[in-house]
């Protein structure tokens, strides 16, 4: 009995140990750069200057899925994102510059980067590219704002990574944002 006992305390610890490491991992796995070669992904850098922190959210119920809201804050905690400017994440060609009236996206860049990947940036005060125009990875494309014909919102970006016209968990700067997280990450983007 003493023995079943002590088989069946390991067992559970066993299983305890997998389940308390599992969501660990899960919630932040890592793309290593050649998985992202592999896979055909481009290298996506955060949408922002050099060294910005900014929460990103992906919550339950965000349409389309997947999807990542990012918001800025000052040193005090308040809002301040609303103007900052905004980067292509990856270089391409610009697919489309629009301000939707339909789809509650507002002022709304869409970049293609090549092998069906493209990136969606929306809700923006201002757009400085027109469809067709070649962009860079850290060039401007707009500014954050809260336009939206649809929605009454407080200023974020809404961005999200598409592959084959369905919008992807994204990976940025190595970063798999699974579903439902909400964490800060600092910009690796435009550090020369």
């Amino acid at each position: 009995m003493h023995r079943l006992f002590r088989r069946s305390l390991a067992a559970f610890s066993a299983v305890v140990a997998v389940a308390v490491t599992a969501p660990a991992t899960a919630a932040a796995p890592q793309e290593t750069s050649s998985q992202a070669a592999s896979s055909g992904r481009p290298a996506f850098r955060m949408p922002f200057e050099c060294g910005q922190t900014w929460l990103g959210s992906n919550w339950q119920g965000h349409s389309p899925a997947h999807s990542i809201d990012w918001n800025h804050y000052d040193a005090a905690g308040n809002p301040d994102d609303y103007g900052r400017r905004v980067f292509a994440s990856a270089g391409g060609t610009v697919l489309s510059s629009y301000y939707s009236t339909s789809t509650g996206y507002g002022n709304t860049v869409v970049i293609g980067h090549g092998d069906g990947w493209r990136t969606r940036y929306s809700h923006l005060k201002t757009r400085s590219v027109q469809q067709g125009a070649t962009v860079s990875r850290g060039q401007k494309i707009g500014e954050v704002g809260k336009s939206s014909a649809l929605y009454d919102l407080s200023p974020h970006l809404h961005y999200e990574q598409i592959h084959d016209g369905q919008v992807v968990v994204a990976v940025v700067q190595g970063v798999t944002w699974s579903d439902y997280l909400k964490r800060y990450q600092t910009s690796t983007n435009r550090c020369g």
